[in-house]
């Protein structure tokens, strides 16, 4: 039994630490992460009835913090070399750690069971997100924030309203303001005149935000986890075509990129697997 208790703590701050990397790397959710860990519904929940059950929870969710926020600030280091050395190989990596997610989610969306509209509103979602997603990436218009007081509280607020929906990275969109080099910065150097107005939009914004999704989850569950599929698959676009900017295929290094692509499929897919098997 105590060897189950440990396990279950380490796989929960491991799984904190992969959900750690979305504010680290744009085009991944954490929140479609939380989802295919188990950790979303109760994520959600834990929030929108902070005192319901409130030290069982923060037990249950203390690897899970301390997961993300060494994830943030480990793989931030290492990341930033791999990306600027090698980067469409590892963002084939994450391509295929996205898609190694869609079985499990395609078994968490039919588990109240699926109809046709269900499926006309993945593809719907997926026809809408996918080239939205990539035009707004791609804007210049959103990149002339800078980052004080005002402008981190407002992006705190922000990523508190997106960081709830799975399939939208909140780095990619921090990444549409201008402000992602800024506070990965900030993250590093403990900038607490940055991390304090961030910490307290994302705080005070968090709980209303929360209270809607869990509403979505009571009253249709079936119907907002296709959206949420159709979201991931967009995702998992939009990183491809980062990933394929000014990239000759023509080339060694796309055997490189093959094996990265399988590499993350297999990861995740275990990972999910994992999360099935130990009900964390």
């Amino acid at each position: 039994m105590e060897k189950n208790r440990i396990f279950d703590w380490l796989l929960r701050f491991i799984k904190g630490g992969v959900m750690g990397m979305d504010f680290v790397l744009p085009g991944i959710s954490g929140a479609a992460l939380a989802v295919v860990f188990g950790l979303y519904e109760r994520i959600v929940r834990f929030i929108a009835h902070i005192t319901t059950d409130f030290v069982k929870n923060v037990f249950f969710f203390i690897p899970v913090g301390c997961g993300v926020l060494i994830g943030i600030y480990m793989v931030s280091h290492p990341m930033s070399f791999l990306l600027e050395n090698y980067m469409t190989p590892v963002l084939w990596f994450f391509v295929g750690a996205i898609l190694g997610t869609m079985p499990d989610l395609w078994r968490k969306s039919g588990e109240k069971g699926r109809k046709a509209l269900h499926i006309g509103m993945l593809a719907a979602t997926f026809v809408i997100a996918a080239p939205l997603f990539i035009i707004m990436a791609g804007s210049e218009s959103f990149g002339n924030l800078q980052v004080n007081t005002w402008t981190a509280f407002g992006a705190g607020a922000m990523v508190a309203f997106v960081a709830f929906i799975p399939g939208f990275s909140s780095s990619t969109f921090l990444v549409m303001l201008g402000m992602y080099r800024d506070l990965i910065d900030s993250c590093k150097a403990l900038d607490l005149s940055v991390l304090i107005p961030f910490g307290l939009g994302l705080l005070i914004f968090a709980f209303p935000f929360s209270r809607l999704i869990e509403f979505l989850l009571k009253r249709v569950f079936t119907g907002f986890f296709h959206i949420i599929i159709g979201f991931v698959l967009a995702s998992a676009v939009l990183v491809a075509v980062k990933a394929s900017e000014g990239y000759n295929y023509l080339q060694i290094g796309t055997a490189a990129c093959a094996v990265t692509f399988v590499a993350g499929g297999i990861f995740s897919y275990w990972m999910c697997n994992v999360s099935k098997k130990y009900g964390v």
